[in-house]
């Protein structure tokens, strides 16, 4: 991943990190690796709810409409992961994947973001 794409991304996570927390999530850990699966973007607590968070950040594109950057394998991905980690962690509450659109001006200023709650099925 190139250097440019990497900040992008760490800027996109932190702003929807500021923006779950404004929101009451509690953030329990950031960039959750499972050998074998995946990553995710940030693992959060909302009430009694595990939550997922896959970021998605765009800059200086069209807007775009969040689901369509989450695909049925990317879905596929997410939901494996939440019950995985959720197994893992002896969850037993209930568990969602939400997704944070970031869209950034060319400039890097933030034009919007937009909380998706519950973008897997079967989570």
């Amino acid at each position: 991943m190139s250097t440019t794409r990497q900040h992008l991304g760490h800027l996109g996570e932190n702003l929807a990190v500021q923006a779950l927390q404004e929101r009451g999530y509690r953030i329990l850990e950031r960039n959750v690796r499972v050998p074998g699966i995946g990553e995710i973007d940030i693992l959060a607590q909302d009430g009694d709810t595990l939550v997922i968070v896959e970021v998605r950040t765009r800059r200086g594109a069209p807007p775009f409409a969040p689901h369509d950057s989450v695909g049925p394998r990317k879905q596929a991905k997410l939901r494996t992961l939440a019950q995985t980690i959720a197994y893992a962690r002896e969850w037993e509450g209930p568990v969602r994947v939400d997704l944070v659109a970031v869209e950034l001006r060319r400039n890097g200023t933030l034009r919007r973001l937009e909380i998706v709650r519950d973008i897997v099925e079967g989570a």
